[in-house]
């Protein structure tokens, strides 16, 4: 079996710098793939609450219904440690919450709500217009 083999690595703030890499034969069919000169981050970005519940808001706008997979997954959040924003904004009546049953399970669903939009039209985007996310210095040279 045919794998990358890492031969020089920089490792600074997190990140990881692969310089280059030679093929080798690696046992247990472990298959490891590498780029060169890829730059990979070790670790996430903080991002304010206030833009997680405009991540929320803004994709749940642009999707329409999505199930609560979909919906944490494309705004990059995680269940355990993101379910009290969508109890939040549910409670809130910003997002509507919806309990289908799927076999012998139950599949959730949210949907923005009309004061949802307007509360991300009025604040949320005002707010980010005020005080912009701040950007990647990885973003920012590219």
């Amino acid at each position: 079996m045919l794998v990358n083999k890492v031969t020089d690595i920089i490792v600074q703030n997190s990140t990881v710098s692969i310089i280059s890499y030679k093929k080798n034969i690696l046992d247990k069919g472990l298959i490891l793939v590498l780029h060169r000169n890829k730059t990979e981050s070790l670790s996430h970005e903080y991002r304010d609450r206030i833009y997680i519940r405009k991540d929320i808001i803004l994709k749940l706008t642009e999707h329409g219904e999505m199930n609560q997979t979909s919906l944490l997954s494309y705004c990059g959040l995680n269940l355990m440690k993101h379910k009290d924003i969508l109890d939040s904004l549910e409670k809130k009546e910003f997002i509507k919450r919806t309990e289908l049953p799927w076999g012998n399970k139950k599949m959730i669903k949210y949907a923005v709500t009309e004061k949802g939009r307007e509360f991300c039209k009025l604040v949320l985007d005002p707010y980010e217009e005020m005080f912009p996310r701040k950007v990647r210095k990885d973003k920012e040279q590219s």
